[in-house]
């Protein structure tokens, strides 16, 4: 059964640091591109960061460049969003999304999705 299960959500304080993780089952992650993406209460759906795993290239959203990174361990088969320098404007869920087609994935199309992790920044 193919699964992405995300964790690591959570409250925080302004200025404070959380890593998400995004567990792949039923595949291996080494052979797709793979995304972040979070949704805020009441707004859309926006992409965070995204990787490419036929040339490492990334995509990071304006609003987390610098603060966030995206990584991935083939062995765990796992995907990381290391997120600092949190803000209130970060408070969403967040969701892992992998697919086949980059371009796909840039516009917010996975193949699978995970339910999501929430998270919450405090001031």
């Amino acid at each position: 059964q193919v699964q992405l299960v995300e964790s690591g959500g959570g409250l925080v304080q302004l200025g404070g640091s959380l890593r998400l993780s995004c567990a792949a089952s039923g595949f291996t992650l080494g052979y797709w591109h793979i995304g972040w993406f979070r949704q805020a209460p009441g707004k859309e759906r926006e992409g965070v960061s995204c990787f490419s795993s036929s040339d490492g290239s990334t995509y990071y959203a304006d609003s987390v460049k610098g603060r966030f990174t995206i990584s991935r361990d083939y062995a765990k088969n796992t995907v990381y969003l290391q997120m600092n320098s949190l803000k209130p404007e970060d408070t969403a869920v967040y969701y892992c999304a992998a697919a086949q087609v980059y371009s796909d994935l840039l516009r917010g199309r996975g193949d699978y999705w995970g339910k999501g992790t929430l998270v919450t920044v405090s001031s």
